[in-house]
Formats: C-alpha cells, sequence, structure tokens
C-alpha cells in the first residue's frame, strides 16, 4: 500500500492511494467503527501489523464498493507523517561525499594565486578522500522533525541565507520499537519507505560547520524537511537497495543515481543506532544524498520561484516550490 495523511472538508484523515494514485481510500469513511487505530498515520504504525492487515482490508472493500473514496485532485497532501517522533539522516552514499569534498575543495582553490597548484597540494594531503571514519560507522545527525512538511507545500527561502540547495534522498520508517538489534533481524523492523529532501543553506551551514558542532541553522528552518508523497509499506519493495533517484528542478533533470550504491544499509543504520538505544516506531531514518542528488556537487543551486521534484522507484515524487517570503 502507498499511505497518506490528507486534509479533506478542513480534516485530517489516512488513507491508501487507488487507481494510479488519482483516488484515496478515505479508511474511516470506507468503514464504520475502523478503529482508534485509523486516526493517524503515527497511531497506524504504533498499532502494528494487525492493523495493517485491516487496512488491507478495508482498501480492498472499497476498491470493489468504491465506499470512501475521495479525489486526491480534490484533497491537500500532507506529510504522511507530519509529526515524525524522531528524524535521523545518515550518510549513506560514498559518491555523494567525494563529489560534495571535491566541489567545496575546488572553490576554496579558486581563489588562492595559483588555483591548480593548491589543488594538486590539497590531493597529496588526502583532502578529497571522505575521513575514515566514515567506513568505521555510519554517521548521522538529527534534522528538526518540527520542519517537516508535504509534497506541492512551499518552502520559504530564509532570510539569512544566499545559497539554497535540494538534497535526494529516501527514507525507511520505522515500525517496531527496539533495542541492540542484530543487523540480520533489522529489516523487520521497517514498516515502509518515503521520500526525503533535506534542504540546505548552504552558506549558513558552512560557516557553522566550522565550530565542529551542527549542523544548525544551515537546515533547520520552517518547511525545511519535506516528507513523501506517501509511505510505501515494506512489503511493497521487497529489495530497496534497487530503487532509481531522479531530481529535477523546474522540470530539468539536474541529477540520478540508485539506492544500490548506498554504502552503509538501512539494516547497518539501525543495528548501530540502536546499540544500547531503543528506536520508536514512526521514526524517520533518511538516506542521505545519492551521488548526483545535491547541487552542492554540480554547482548549480536552486533559484527563488523554483520548484524541485525528488522521484523514488515505488515511492512517487516529491515536489516543493522553494518562495521568497
Amino acid at each position: 500500500m502507498r499511505l497518506v495523511t490528507f486534509v479533506s472538508s478542513g480534516h485530517q484523515r489516512i488513507g491508501a492511494m487507488t487507481d494510479g494514485d488519482t483516488r484515496i481510500v478515505d479508511f474511516l469513511a470506507a468503514r464504520d467503527n475502523a478503529g482508534a487505530a485509523f486516526n493517524g498515520m503515527q497511531a497506524l504504525i504504533e498499532a502494528g501489523p494487525a492493523a495493517l492487515d485491516r487496512a488491507r482490508e478495508i482498501a480492498a472493500e472499497a476498491q470493489r464498493s468504491r465506499r470512501g473514496m475521495v479525489e486526491t485532485k480534490s484533497v491537500k497532501l500532507l506529510s504522511p507523517l507530519p509529526a515524525p517522533p524522531q528524524l535521523r539522516d545518515f550518510l549513506c552514499f560514498e559518491k555523494h561525499l567525494i563529489q560534495a569534498f571535491t566541489q567545496i575543495l575546488r572553490i576554496r582553490a579558486a581563489s588562492s594565486a595559483d588555483p591548480e597548484k593548491a589543488l594538486r597540494e590539497l590531493e597529496k594531503q588526502g583532502a578529497f578522500k571522505p575521513p575514515q571514519v566514515w567506513y568505521d560507522r555510519p554517521s548521522f545527525y538529527k534534522p528538526s522533525r518540527f520542519a517537516v512538511c508535504g509534497t506541492d507545500q512551499d518552502v520559504a527561502w530564509p532570510a539569512y541565507s544566499k545559497t539554497i540547495d535540494y538534497e535526494l534522498e529516501f527514507a525507511c520508517v520505522i515500525g517496531t520499537a527496539g533495542r541492540d538489534i542484530p543487523r540480520d533481524k533489522a529489516r523487520a523492523h521497517i514498516f515502509g519507505y518515503t521520500i526525503f529532501n533535506d534542504l540546505s543553506a548552504r552558506d549558513e551551514q558552512t560557516l557553522e560547520m566550522a565550530s565542529n558542532l551542527g549542523p544548525g541553522k544551515g537546515k533547520d528552518f520552517d518547511n525545511s524537511n519535506p516528507v513523501g508523497p506517501c509511505i510505501t509499506t515494506a512489503d511493497e519493495i521487497p529489495d530497496p537497495y534497487t530503487l532509481e533517484m531522479i531530481v529535477r528542478v523546474n522540470g530539468e533533470e539536474r541529477g540520478r543515481g540508485n539506492s544500490r550504491e548506498m554504502h552503509w544499509k538501512y539494516e547497518d543504520c539501525i543495528a548501530y543506532v540502536s546499540r544500547d538505544e531503543t528506536i520508536h516506531p514512526g521514526e524517520l531514518f533518511c538516506s542521505g544524498t545519492v551521488g548526483n542528488g545535491s547541487g552542492l556537487e554540480t554547482g548549480r543551486y536552486v533559484e527563488p520561484g523554483e520548484t524541485v521534484e525528488l522521484e523514488v522507484e515505488k515511492i512517487g515524487v516529491l515536489r516543493n516550490r522553494i518562495v521568497r517570503r
């Protein structure tokens, strides 16, 4: 199933997309006394496998009876998890890291008297390579869960930044709690998958990261964490490491990659984070940027008024316009 949170007639509901995503099964409208598990996406996830099986039953019934069906274009889609209990954003793609380092160092070298010489010296120092610690453990930071928004929601350009960038990522949604989870058991804790755009104020991020703490305001501003358009349940994606990923700006393709390029897999991330720490239903574990998935790697950033589309196979398209206030 492709699960969504939406607003219809002023009420926030959850449902399943159907009919080529042109309609949504509103679970509460499709079945009387559906139960508290259908009051919101977090409630559905926490209710466990039995509630998900009931959701499938309701969706199948609605397909036959057409009861509880709404036109997708008549409602407003929100983030499938409007207020996730936790966000963790990892750096799983080596290619992105190498290309980002290369671009940053080229910019730094360009300001010197002899850019080519400066580049050679940086290369000798091994500056273009990810640090060894990246290969030792899956690194992550915690974005603001209060900055989440959904597809087709505008993002206001923060007044303190001149350089806004997109980051093409996808994420797994934790379905069941656990602690000290072995890597070979980790996939069983995944409820489903969604798309994540880790929008970044690059100029602010560059300044604050020099403190060896952060990122902070380089990442955190209202609607800076778009998520959506849906959560595709794990049974629909038996192998999450074969997914084509594409980013477009104003309809122009800016980059693409594939989830098979993940150096660190979600199993690694779940096993690492859950060491002496309980992970909880509804948490998002984000992949980090796929190679070619950011403007930082190409030097082409977002301009005011442009629309960023992130597409991940079997999940859909997450679309947001970046606007000046």
